[in-house]
């Protein structure tokens, strides 16, 4: 455990509107840190224009994640632009970016209050879709970026270059370019590898790939990767899992490691990432069995 720290006093506890239970423990948590001391604080969801607008005003110090994994992720995507760090609640199955998990509430809040934890920075990407006609759109990246086929039920053409020079031609489902964070999520189940948290890295990884390339390939953070869209059948792009956008032939996304770092409030030491990752994937495989 690092030196204690000051602790949080503007803090914002920002839930998902269609999670049932998140409301009630949202409010068991603002009732503790109320009774502990804490003044300023505030039940929001993560749609909420009005807090959003207070924290691009720097009116938190930390923002309370309670959800599922979504949830964590786009609290992430808004908080690593303005360097409030982040805690997440787990109230979803896996909760792997999770800090806190329901049944422990209190005893963390409690060294929450004393300054006694750590803050764990993580790697961003930056992805922008870039158009044949010239027009773009650009994104903040926590997890990956999905590049893969639309609706039709066969592989698509995609050439990746690093840094302007060839990588890779693929014909397959998809690419999936992740962060050491999302290297657990997507990237995993397309059989990447699980990269450190604390790694500034990126990893490409190719989804069901047919007669080409099928390794990943871990990039330094200086790399910056142009996938573009090869063939005749739609692709689509989805940024950390939200809703996909279409692409079509000589569409390109360009990504690289992004300016920002989200910061996650941490209790435990750096090797709890390991052993939390071995019980997910344990828990997962034990559900598989009883199904």
């Amino acid at each position: 455990m690092s030196q204690a720290i000051i602790p949080p006093k503007h803090i914002a506890v920002l839930v998902h509107p269609n999670l049932e239970e998140a409301q009630s423990e949202a409010q068991r948590v603002v009732d503790f840190l109320q009774s502990h001391g804490v003044k300023d604080v505030t039940i929001a969801t993560i749609y909420d224009e009005a807090m959003t607008q207070k924290a691009q005003r720097h009116e938190f110090d930390l923002l309370i994640a309670l959800g599922g994994d979504g949830t964590m992720l786009r609290v992430s995507r808004l908080a690593a632009p303005l360097g409030i760090p982040v805690l997440g609640f787990n109230l979803g199955r896996f909760g792997f970016l999770m800090e806190i998990q329901r049944e422990e509430c209190c005893e963390p809040l409690k060294e929450l209050l004393l300054g006694n934890y750590r803050l764990e920075q993580r790697i961003l990407l930056q992805a922008s879709l870039i158009g044949k006609e010239g027009n773009s759109q650009t994104w903040e990246v926590v997890n990956d970026i999905t590049i893969c086929r639309d609706t039709p039920i066969r592989p698509i053409r995609l050439h990746a270059s690093v840094d302007g020079y060839p990588l890779a031609s693929y014909l397959a489902d998809g690419l999936v370019i992740a962060t050491p964070t999302g290297s657990t999520a997507y990237a995993l189940a397309a059989g990447g590898p699980v990269l450190p948290p604390e790694l500034h890295n990126m990893v490409v990884v190719p989804i069901a790939p047919h007669l080409c390339l099928d390794r990943a390939v871990v990039l330094p953070d200086s790399a910056v990767v142009s996938v573009r869209v090869n063939g005749i059948h739609p692709a689509v792009v989805s940024i950390d899992g939200q809703t996909p956008y279409k692409m079509q032939k000589e569409d390109a996304v360009q990504i690289k490691v992004s300016d920002h770092m989200v910061s996650y409030v941490r209790f435990h030491n750096p090797g709890y990432f390991y052993q939390n990752l071995t019980r997910s994937l344990q828990r997962n495989a034990e559900t598989e069995n009883s199904q």
